[in-house]
């Protein structure tokens, strides 16, 4: 599929000169817009009481959008690499904006399924584009840390949150003078309308900012003293590229997929259910200890851990390897799940202390997951491989929050839920969280019969077996 000229690959090729430090801004410009999506806890009982719905029918807008994500990511991540960074932020800022405006239409109207259809389907495409856009580009501009790379585009998604959080709360109250934050009250649903426009509106604008200053590398460009035979330091580290069709033949792909799913649906209960759930843990009757103010504040503290989590471990999985830093991931994790259901509710700090932690570690391994990519399959079609791996996260995002809100729905109803609620649901990602350790032990070199020939055309900007025009 054409785009505009202006749109073009070849438009944006960086110039000899070009500082590569320039780059990461622009991803920032669109991961920081997405990551809105890890703020929804903060309108979701508004939602609730608006369109006198359950926790779990309100919910399905989330799991919508994190579904369409992975589907989006999947079947466009060729076409991303064909097309280049700019085409792809171009699209997700259109697609991202029209989910907004078409939810706050069915906000207005009260018609839940146009919410659906807006935030989550239109937005949830807008997501995946989004998403991957910057990830490949990236990789090329830092082939010697490429940790460090995607942990500083990714970091954007996970702190979105940190800046929509309280962002949303004082537009909520200003669109809606009643809502002053405390327990017991809760913005209209025209609030939440304007709101939506409001985002629209403000999230185009910075992300197609990130879409023009976006550049690519040349080919055979490289880091003044990088030596790509140095790459090969780490185990499982590849100097070999294996195709995105190829790749997903591989056992090594599906068990990264299982490690993806595993460590996504442990953490997205906890930030889809954030705000709500330090309150429940901290209830006392009718009242709970923790202000709704102070929840907000949580989930804004928790898109901190997120954020940083990505950077901080993805740049330390350049020094200690992808697999090591996996088994942290996922098996520290799962202890601290254990004390999280256990003793969490015994002081608020101790809950806030072991949710940003799981938080961190539940960044961490999104923005880890590229580079381990890299390391198994090489550069060429990293993007493609990328996108049909995210699709772990679209089915993360039905498992998650249903696990979450099924477990709370059988439990009680909101506003009258306790830390026991919680349990049964935390002990499930808890074994969630073994099975993908087991499954990142089993992770070992690809077979060599997947590899690409050795003359396929440079992967640095190649995107498609068979198609080299990009490669001139």
């Amino acid at each position: 599929m054409a785009v505009p000229s202006f749109l073009a690959r070849e438009r944006i090729i960086a110039r000899p000169g070009f500082n590569r430090w320039l780059i990461p801004p622009a991803a920032l410009a669109v991961h920081l817009c997405i990551g809105q999506a890890y703020a929804t806890s903060v309108y979701k009982a508004a939602l609730v009481s608006h369109f006198d719905s359950s926790l779990t029918a309100i919910g399905i807008i989330f799991s919508i959008a994190i579904v369409m994500l992975g589907l989006s990511a999947a079947v466009f991540g060729t076409w991303v690499d064909r097309n280049g960074p700019r085409a792809a932020m171009f699209t997700a800022a259109c697609f991202w904006s029209a989910g907004f405006l078409v939810g706050a239409l069915g906000i207005s109207t009260e018609q839940l399924w146009l919410v659906y259809l807006g935030y989550g389907v239109l937005g949830g495409i807008g997501l995946g584009i989004g998403y991957i856009s910057p990830v490949s580009t990236l990789i090329k501009w830092f082939p010697d840390r490429p940790g460090l790379a995607t942990g500083m585009a990714i970091m954007g998604f996970g702190g979105g949150a940190l800046i929509a959080s309280p962002l949303s709360r004082q537009l909520m109250n200003w669109y809606d003078p009643t809502y002053d934050g405390t327990i017991g009250t809760t913005p209209t649903g025209a609030a939440v309308a304007q709101l939506f426009v409001t985002l629209g509106i403000v999230y185009l604008a910075f992300m197609m900012f990130g879409a023009f200053i976006i550049r690519v590398p040349a080919p055979d460009w490289r880091p003044d003293g990088f030596d790509p035979s140095t790459v090969k330091a780490k185990s499982l580290v590849t100097t070999e590229n294996v195709s995105a069709n190829n790749a997903i033949k591989t056992p090594q792909f599906w068990l990264l997929w299982t490690v993806l799913f595993c460590n996504v649906t442990a953490g997205i209960g906890i930030l889809e259910q954030a705000a709500p759930m330090i309150q429940d843990f901290f209830r006392n009757g009718e009242t709970s200890a923790v202000a709704a103010a102070t929840a907000a504040g949580f989930v804004g503290l928790l898109s901190l851990f997120n954020m940083g989590g990505r950077f901080v471990w993805s740049s330390t999985s350049d020094y200690i390897g992808r697999k090591p830093i996996y088994m942290v991931y996922l098996g520290v994790g799962l202890v601290l799940y254990v004390l999280l259901a256990t003793v969490g509710s015994t002081a608020t700090w101790v809950f806030v202390i072991l949710a940003a932690i799981i938080i961190s570690f539940y960044g961490g391994g999104f923005a880890t997951v590229p580079a381990y990519l890299r390391d198994l399959f090489g550069t060429y079609q990293v993007g493609a491989i990328h996108g049909r791996l995210l699709t772990a996260w679209a089915a993360a995002g039905i498992a998650g929050p249903l696990i979450i809100n099924g477990v709370l729905d059988a439990r009680g109803t909101p506003g009258q839920l306790t830390a026991g609620d919680y349990r049964p649901a935390l002990f499930i990602m808890v074994g969630l969280l073994a099975v993908g350790f087991v499954a990142n032990l089993l992770i070992k070199p690809v077979a060599e019969k997947w590899f690409e020939p050795k003359d396929t055309d440079a992967p640095t900007t190649a995107s498609t077996t068979g198609d080299r025009s990009l490669s001139r």
